[in-house]
């Protein structure tokens, strides 16, 4: 006999079906029990009237089950299976849980369910998380491959830094000192320039900062696009916006049960504004009292600013644009109409940025004297100038970070909750 799901019992009633899940929940009444079985797809009641096996059950045990489908509106879905047989395959050697799995809430702190991450994914809402999670980045693929983008896979073993500075984790490759990448950026571009046009990539990214926050990861997925022939930055900002707009289309088609297991209702995505950096320094200052550090706005100025975006534009974005020189990569576009900016920009969500983008140098001798000026050696680039000699088009781009995407389009309080295995400044197991 073939294996019925749970959420496909609804047309297997008067049927005897096999089942193959988790013992979810046990009631013992004493002349019949009630068992919650729970697999990848739900949940169902079974009727067990043979007590004997009682004996060797227990909470989670593995188990495949032959009874029949029958329809009862008051079980947890309007259905339940009369059970005739039922085999434990996968036994249980604990004497307690670490927490508990079947009932509304886990006490247990975030930090002893990520020691038992696998148990806690057990439970059917932190495992919707994923669920949503999986369908963003099947979104970012389907959106960009259907605007003629071709995925690219690039090395996480690099020799140099594509962003500087000392956020880099080092790897002992052979008989020399390698890294670990904060990003594709170099690569991406490279691939513009080999003819590609247009690219993108779902892949790790490393950064060894020093932060221990709800909204930090040291290793992350980043969804990475990259685009030429732009005009400016603005095409990568409508890119983008068309994204958001076809995601939540998305996960509103394919999502309903997870969603409505976190108790999410996506709200339709307005036009996003787009204001530059130094009018919103003044925002801040003029309607929260709230002083911005030189160049940029902090963590608690992108919660004030999505505050006053969402009272006065009824939306959860904003972009960020023209963002100085100095607080940007030295590879980002200067803006000819404002001295000292550039034609970049971030993403901002709920209170949290989740993007940086903008429109790239492409003309060999302005970036090699660009990164002259950001004191950085072309010599030690060389491998990624070179494809700046051959006719580079106008480009730029943009990366999301899935764990933080997800975090916001879920609401959830922490960032470790939207990663499978957290690695931060305390975690590297499991």
């Amino acid at each position: 006999m073939k294996r019925t799901l749970v959420d496909a019992l609804s047309s297997k009633v008067g049927q005897e079906v096999l089942l193959k899940g988790w013992i979810h929940q046990i009631k013992n009444f004493g002349k019949f029990a009630f068992l919650i079985l729970r697999d990848k797809s739900g949940v169902v009641q079974l009727i067990l009237e043979d007590l004997e096996i009682l004996k060797e059950l227990k909470l989670e045990a593995s188990v495949e089950v032959k009874g029949e489908a029958k329809e009862n509106q008051k079980a947890p879905g309007g259905l339940e299976v009369q059970v005739q047989n039922i085999k434990i395959v996968g036994k249980t050697y604990y004497d307690l849980l670490p927490f508990s799995i079947n009932q509304k809430d886990i006490k247990a702190s975030l930090e002893t369910q990520l020691d038992h991450r696998t148990i806690s994914l057990r439970r059917p809402s932190k495992r919707a998380v994923f669920k949503v999670q999986a369908e963003i980045e099947e979104a970012f693929r389907i959106y960009l491959r259907e605007k003629g983008f071709t995925e690219i896979h690039t090395p996480k073993i690099i020799s140099s830094g594509t962003e500087g500075g000392s956020e880099l984790f080092t790897v002992n490759y052979f008989d020399h000192r390698a890294f670990l990448a904060q990003s594709p950026q170099f690569y991406k571009q490279m691939m513009v320039g080999a003819g590609f046009e247009a690219v993108y990539e779902v892949g790790h990214a490393y950064r060894a900062e020093l932060h221990n926050t709800w909204r930090h990861l040291n290793e992350y997925v980043s969804l990475d696009a990259e685009m030429g022939f732009i005009e400016d930055e603005n095409d990568l900002m409508d890119l983008e916006e068309g994204f958001i707009r076809f995601l939540f289309e998305h996960l509103k088609s394919n999502c309903q049960k997870e969603l409505s297991i976190l108790g999410v209702k996506l709200e339709k995505v307005n036009e996003i504004p787009r204001i530059p950096l130094k009018e919103v320094q003044n925002i801040l200052l003029e309607e929260y009292h709230k002083k911005s550090p030189v160049g940029n706005i902090d963590a608690e100025g992108e919660i004030l600013l999505s505050k006053y975006i969402k009272e006065n534009y009824h939306s959860d974005f904003v972009f960020i644009t023209k963002y100085p020189a100095s607080k940007r990569p030295m590879y980002t576009m200067p803006d000819d109409q404002m001295d000292g900016m550039t034609k970049s920009f971030d993403l901002i969500y709920k209170g949290l940025e989740i993007t940086t983008g903008g429109q790239r140098i492409h003309d060999y001798e302005m970036l090699k004297n660009n990164m002259i000026r950001f004191g950085v050696n072309p010599e030690d680039f060389e491998f990624y100038l070179n494809t700046f000699k051959y006719g580079m088009p106008p480009h730029g781009g943009f990366a999301i970070g899935l764990e933080r995407l997800t975090m916001k389009v879920l609401d959830l309080d922490n960032i470790r909750e939207a990663t499978l295995f957290p690695r931060d400044l305390n975690r590297i197991e499991p």
